[in-house]
């Protein structure tokens, strides 16, 4: 496997990282596995072409698709996350899972059952040398989206008041609400910034990968089992695991292209044998 293979996984797991912190976050508020993820990561691919189809520059569908997902988040969190927090969890995936087919549906009525091609900004459009390996420049973007992403978000997480109070509301909502921190206020923030970063995810596949209405279940599987791997709940332990699945899928479509699509299962049976609680959760 050459060094261009190894940036291919290294993009792929940009990706992951970024859409899989947003289901990660999510889960380790508010409990809830949202199987709409997907559907937001297409909505905010969709967002992309329709800004760019209409004259606008892809920068600023970059901008503009995670702060419209963000209100739709709201809108999970209020609507629906918060009067079903006392339901089992089997309920609460089935309501996702409906919403998902409901966006799905809204998708398709909007903006047809054809695939959409979106184009890189002209300015990274090109290829740049890495280590004498001619790559896209625009693949390069998401690795270093990506990694901005990672360090800001942890920094955040780590150091500011709103992080402390995520995190501790993460660990035990009830007494967190004793000790004064409002956890509707924080759950809130956690639903829109995970759907926010959902639609950014979106955006930048746009280029990579086209748009197309199935776009976000074909990836949805793949963030399950990343957050599964990981840890579920776990921000830090989903980043390690989606660049690890990154990695590891590209490797078999280049070694094993028969087999490629058993690559992430078997790689799920293997960490869950040996580490049942995923790479960053705790065994009890």
């Amino acid at each position: 496997m050459n060094f261009a293979q190894v940036l291919n996984g290294l993009a792929l797991g940009a990706l992951l990282m970024i859409l899989s912190s947003g289901l990660a976050l999510i889960y380790g508020l508010r409990g809830v596995m949202n199987f709409s993820h997907g559907a937001l990561y297409m909505l905010g691919a969709y967002l992309a072409y329709e800004a760019t189809s209409s004259g606008l520059s892809f920068w600023l569908a970059l901008i503009l698709a995670p702060l419209g997902l963000a209100v739709v988040g709201a809108m999970l969190e209020l609507g629906f996350f918060r009067n079903l927090q006392q339901r089992s969890h089997i309920e609460t995936g089935l309501v996702t899972f409906g919403i998902a087919l409901v966006l799905n549906r809204l998708i398709i009525i909007v903006w047809g059952d054809d695939t959409h091609p979106v184009s890189a900004p002209k300015a990274i459009d090109g290829t740049t040398s890495v280590f004498g390996t001619a790559y896209p420049t625009y693949r390069l973007l998401i690795i270093g989206a990506a990694a901005v992403m990672a360090v800001a978000l942890v920094l955040w997480l780590r150091n500011s008041r709103v992080g402390l109070h995520i995190r501790a509301a993460s660990h035990d909502t009830e007494t967190s609400g004793i000790l004064g921190i409002n956890v509707d206020r924080v759950s809130l923030i956690v639903v829109c910034l995970g759907a926010a970063l959902a639609g950014l995810a979106g955006v930048l596949a746009a280029p990579y990968f086209s748009v197309s209405p199935g776009m976000g279940q074909s990836i949805l599987i793949t963030v399950l089992i990343v957050v599964v791997v990981g840890g579920i709940g776990s921000v830090g332990g989903a980043m390690i695991a989606a660049l690890l699945l990154g990695l590891v899928q590209i490797m078999g479509n280049v070694w094993l292209p028969s087999v490629a699509v058993l690559v992430p299962y078997a790689l799920l049976i293997a960490v869950l044998l040996w580490r049942p609680t995923g790479i960053a959760g705790k065994r009890v």
